[in-house]
């Protein structure tokens, strides 16, 4: 009878975790929005395509590198500590941010929402990952979906609302209300984590037997990243994230560059600059939307007709759409399309974490997932680093896109040779065959 009312109260715990781990992503995901900052920041502070859109290029970076570390810490120390100190660091990374670019300094805004602001928050991306997969082995790829929907979704907002704050406030001001907001709800939802206990499983779930669940089926770090299916996962993530966030890292000046409104007589230069500045930061905002819902949506259905599958449709059909980019002269085309883009791109972070745990297990997940995010931190920098070469070398970003096209279409590639890796106990008996052979 006891047991029956614990099991009650687990299961009533892991849905409001469930719901901190999206309150913490929604803060966490307006990193997204910084395009919508740098427009300001190349109008008025003087500072180049390149070098501007490196603080983008710097926050990932470390976000990849501080997921690893963190997906450690989580599995030793626990998810609240860890997701605190990213509530701690993101915030004051952002206000930080603002203290630079108020300073017309841009190595100060560097190191604040670069490495500060990154820092936080691949610590702050990785807790709320491990800590659902261990609460819901029966809705692995649905709750990963539900947790980093939320990271999509927080660029939404900030791309809707950043716009208007800058107009009244100005970008430093709008980085220091923001910073704070960001500290005290990722640090108030942390405290709402834990690990469930040893162990544990949600009342009538039977694991598939297929796939390696229980924690004695789990791989440990060290076997897990030596095996190649490890390895090819991750350069899935690497290419999928690479061509999706070069395109977000010029998602607005794209828009704005096909907005309806230019070359209308009618509009004073002031007007024309108020209406392109609100039609990149719709693209964003709407395409930030479907960022969140590809998350839920790829992750769900992976559930059904698997990771492998979902990852090969997203990789063919988003190769199709980078190739078609450069020919589409209609904003509300490429809106469409932008948001199906970032629906694939958002897919990936969202299946890929289910993916691992049926390759390797939960029980290392922290580390093992942790450490396949530092793809994302390559990735934040060699996707932006594409398109605003390229687009400063040539005056558009065609050429990223072909580039883009083409990386996906080797992730297709790798995404079809993928086959998952022995279970434990299929090891064994394998590792007991070839000794038996062996004459003694």
């Amino acid at each position: 009878m006891n047991i029956n009312i614990v099991d009650r109260n687990l299961e009533s715990k892991r849905w409001f975790i469930a719901i901190a781990a999206i309150v913490i992503q929604l803060c966490l995901g307006t990193v997204y929005s910084w395009s919508v900052f740098k427009n300001d920041l190349v109008a008025n502070q003087g500072w180049d395509e390149v070098a501007t859109s490196a603080t983008f290029m710097i926050c990932i970076g470390i976000i990849g590198i501080a997921a690893a570390f963190g997906g450690i810490l989580v599995d030793k120390k626990g998810p609240k500590l860890v997701a605190t100190i990213g509530g701690i660091l993101f915030g004051l990374g952002t206000i930080i941010g603002g203290v630079g670019i108020q300073m017309q300094n841009i190595i100060i805004l560097y190191l604040g929402y670069g490495v500060l602001g990154g820092l936080g928050n691949g610590f702050g991306y990785v807790t709320p990952i491990a800590t659902l997969i261990r609460w819901f082995p029966d809705k692995r790829g649905l709750v990963t979906g539900l947790a980093v929907m939320g990271f999509g979704a927080g660029a939404f907002f900030m791309g809707l609302i950043a716009p208007a704050n800058i107009i009244t406030w100005g970008v430093p001001n709008t980085l220091y209300i923001w910073g704070a907001i960001f500290l005290i709800l990722v640090v108030l939802a942390a405290q709402l984590f834990e690990n469930p206990p040893s162990g544990w499983q949600p009342a009538n779930f039977t694991p598939k037997s297929e796939l390696a669940t229980s924690h004695a089926e789990s791989y440990g770090f060290s076997e897990a990243t030596k095996s190649p299916q490890w390895w090819m996962l991750w350069a899935m993530l690497f290419l999928n994230v690479t061509a999706g966030i070069g395109l977000i890292s010029q998602l607005s000046p794209l828009a704005r560059d096909l907005c309806p409104a230019i070359g209308q007589s009618n509009l004073s230069p002031e007007e024309m600059l108020i209406a392109v500045d609100a039609a990149g930061g719709f693209v964003v905002a709407i395409a930030s939307i479907f960022n969140g819902l590809g998350r839920l949506f790829w992750a769900w259905i992976s559930d059904a007709i698997g990771r492998k599958t979902v990852f090969s449709i997203m990789f063919l059909s988003q190769a199709v759409l980078y190739l078609i980019i450069p020919e589409i002269n209609s904003y509300y085309l490429f809106a469409v399309v932008a948001c199906y883009l970032l629906a694939c791109y958002g897919g990936g972070f969202a299946t890929m974490p289910a993916f691992a745990a049926d390759a390797f297990g939960s029980k290392n997940i922290g580390r093992i997932y942790g450490t396949m995010l530092t793809a994302w931190g390559a990735a934040g920098v060699v996707g932006p680093f594409i398109f605003a070469w390229m687009k400063q070398a040539t005056g558009t970003c065609n050429l990223a896109l072909y580039v883009a096209s083409g990386l996906l279409l080797v992730g297709f590639i790798l995404s079809r040779a993928y086959k998952r890796p022995l279970r434990k106990h299929d090891r064994d008996q394998i590792d007991r065959h070839r000794s038996e052979k062996v004459p003694h």
